[in-house]
């Protein structure tokens, strides 16, 4: 479904070697490949590691078959999503699904709108309350969103993919 060819890869690791979050997966990503590979489909979406992933791309810039093992892993995330599959990993999907929500709104990320959303969601309001608190003050944080000037064009994006989406699940 992510349009690769997983079958090049023949397991060098370097995927694995080069990830600065593999240690905090419960399977590095060559190990997700190779699962996907073998058919492993409920094991590889209740994962922790396609939630964990940083999309830094460092995997798809070291992997010496051009595999986009990023497109893998946000293909796995969406069908773990379609699939209401339950995995170890709480926070990640409910950020995957939130992330969008303010660009929708305001045409760029506002972070402050983000964190809200995720807390009310989750129902952790005191993790990072500290943290938070200190970037406002520093203004890391902008406290109001502000809009961009083609907000009309980021809304007709969101509804041309929504439609497309509808479209695969049909």
């Amino acid at each position: 479904m992510s349009g690769g060819n997983l079958d090049r890869c023949y397991q060098c690791f370097t995927c694995s070697l080069g990830c600065p979050v593999s240690s905090d997966m419960d399977y590095h990503p060559d190990q997700i490949i190779r699962m996907v590979q073998l058919g492993l489909k409920q094991q590889v979406l209740s994962s922790s590691a396609i939630w964990i992933c940083l999309g830094c791309e460092t995997c798809v810039a070291r992997c010496p078959n051009e595999i986009d093992i990023l497109r893998v892993f946000d293909t796995l995330r969406q069908m773990a999503l379609q699939e209401k599959i339950k995995g170890k990993e709480k926070i990640g999907p409910i950020f995957h699904q939130t992330f969008l929500d303010p660009i929708r709104w305001f045409g760029k990320a506002y972070e402050v709108g983000l964190i809200v959303l995720l807390k009310l969601k989750t129902r952790d309001f005191l993790t990072d309350l500290d943290l938070g608190a200190r970037m406002m003050l520093k203004r890391k944080l902008p406290i109001f969103p502000s809009r961009i000037k083609g907000i009309k064009q980021v809304r007709e994006i969101f509804n041309k993919t929504k439609g497309n989406i509808e479209r695969e699940r049909d």
